[in-house]
């Protein structure tokens, strides 16, 4: 679906969105760990890496999409164990990436219920 011209750009921002979560999920369980260095991905950044780079496949293009996107977060107020997650910080970002993930996903349903409709000759 990532590279479907009927979705445009919302494809990928829904496969984006999905990998930001699951890094942004893997900061959180990573919270009291020694020395773990919390990720996060610039999503604009990688959205446009990844619409610009429509020649490779779609999974090897959001990967190096993401790839080249992501950093370290630096945090605020450094911990003793060398661990820079905020939990309060990872929390928010998580909570607005899964809003804008279900915005981009009603989007999508919207897409294709008209679509379904179209079909069905409604």
């Amino acid at each position: 679906m990532a590279d479907d011209p009927l979705f445009g750009v919302h494809g990928n921002a829904l496969a984006l969105r999905s990998q930001r979560m699951a890094m942004l999920a893997s900061n959180i369980a990573n919270a009291a760990t020694p020395n773990y260095k919390a990720k996060d991905f610039d999503f604009q950044k990688a959205l446009a890496a990844a619409s610009a780079d429509s020649g490779a496949g779609a999974d090897a293009s959001l990967d190096s999409a993401v790839e080249g996107a992501t950093g370290y977060r630096v945090p605020l107020q450094a911990s003793l164990d060398g661990n820079t997650v905020e939990l309060s910080t990872e929390q928010t970002l998580f909570a607005e990436n899964a809003v804008q993930y279900r915005a981009t996903l009603s989007f999508l349903q919207g897409r294709i219920g008209t679509v379904m409709t179209a079909l069905r000759g409604e």
